[in-house]
């Protein structure tokens, strides 16, 4: 398979697949609205960082590994499973502020830029369904006479689409009018 046509599969296949609700949608929505713009492109930096570890496993065949190792999957499952719950939690316990989100007026505890990227990394990074995901893609796009050249340009391809997906959604949900909008929805006071 050549190159563009590989960068065409790749692109359809992980734009749907980054527009489909998850954990990587929570985190970036969460940190927005509760921190602002700047939180949710930080942790959006750290979602497009975390795709590196699925990529350089998927690239040097351990994907095949894990999905024919029950143990090695089991412990990612548990792993990942173990975390989105503490991320579910850790959702489910955060005080709403029953005032309209007004940017220049939040007084939020803000986590360090490093934290809030290591935040989206660790989220997408034990998400316990990207091995599967990323062991089908590759097997559709990869084969063994794929250079080292286009590796590298379909991981850093895929790591653009998360970034720009997720920065997307952090701007559209960074708007006051959204924002308002979202925060006279909750359910939670």
């Amino acid at each position: 398979m050549d190159l563009a046509q590989g960068l065409l599969i790749i692109t359809s296949v992980h734009l749907l697949a980054a527009a489909s609700p998850g954990p990587d949608f929570v985190l970036v929505s969460q940190q927005t609205l509760s921190n602002g713009k700047k939180a949710g492109l930080l942790c959006s930096i750290g979602i497009a960082l975390g795709l590196s570890i699925h990529i350089l496993y998927s690239t040097f065949g351990l994907a095949a590994v894990i999905a024919n190792s029950t143990t090695a999957l089991w412990a990612i499952k548990l792993l990942g499973g173990s975390y989105l719950i503490f991320l579910g939690i850790k959702g489910l316990r955060a005080r709403s502020n029953a005032q309209p989100v007004v940017a220049s007026q939040k007084t939020v505890t803000q986590r360090s830029a490093t934290k809030t990227i290591g935040l989206g990394f660790l989220c997408n990074a034990l998400n316990p369904k990207a091995p599967i995901y990323f062991v089908s893609l590759f097997t559709v796009v990869i084969s063994a006479d794929t250079s080292a050249t286009h590796l590298a340009i379909y991981g850093i391809w895929m790591m653009a689409i998360q970034l720009a997906w997720f920065s997307l959604v952090t701007v559209l949900l960074s708007s006051p009018r959204v924002a308002n909008k979202l925060q006279s929805m909750r359910l939670y006071y």
